[in-house]
């Protein structure tokens, strides 16, 4: 089974901007393709720039959660402010997390791969905790040795 741990953390917020994702949830290529769409979006129209001014860590948090039965993504940041325009506070709860940890020549390739190794390999053999629903993210660390760096990080409950 791939590398993972299990971390205890205490709740947090993340502010995040959204897009809900039209694609089947069994669309990997087309969920896919609407995120890499989204992150581009926001990055030339600025709004990704205003997240990180006001974020007090680093970490860029590409968040998925479900909200009114739609799909939601969000680029997200640690912060105690807001931003102008649209923009939503998402709770993640306290307790225990999945933590799988990795590296990408890209953001998306990050994502891509932690959210396949997360939810492809390593939840479905889990054997004494599950996912139950609520948001999870991929952290974006930083870089190192010219590869982006992060986490997923997915909230998990004991069998």
């Amino acid at each position: 089974m791939t590398n993972y741990i299990l971390v205890e953390k205490d709740s947090f917020t993340v502010l995040g901007i959204g897009t809900e994702l039209k694609s089947d949830y069994t669309d990997y290529a087309g969920i896919n393709k609407e995120k890499a769409d989204f992150w581009q979006s926001i990055k030339q129209d600025g709004r990704l720039d205003t997240l990180k001014s006001i974020a007090t860590n680093d970490f860029i948090l590409a968040v998925n959660e479900a909200v009114n039965n739609k799909m939601m993504h969000y680029a997200g940041v640690m912060t105690e402010s807001s931003v102008p325009g649209e923009s939503r506070v998402i709770q993640f709860p306290k307790g225990e997390y999945l933590i799988v940890k990795g590296e990408g020549t890209t953001s998306d390739e990050l994502s891509n791969k932690l959210t396949g190794i997360a939810f492809g390999q390593v939840l479905p053999e889990a054997e004494n905790f599950a996912y139950v629903g609520g948001p999870n993210a991929t952290v974006e660390m930083g870089l190192r040795n010219g590869l982006v760096y992060g986490e997923m990080w997915i909230p998990v409950v004991k069998k």
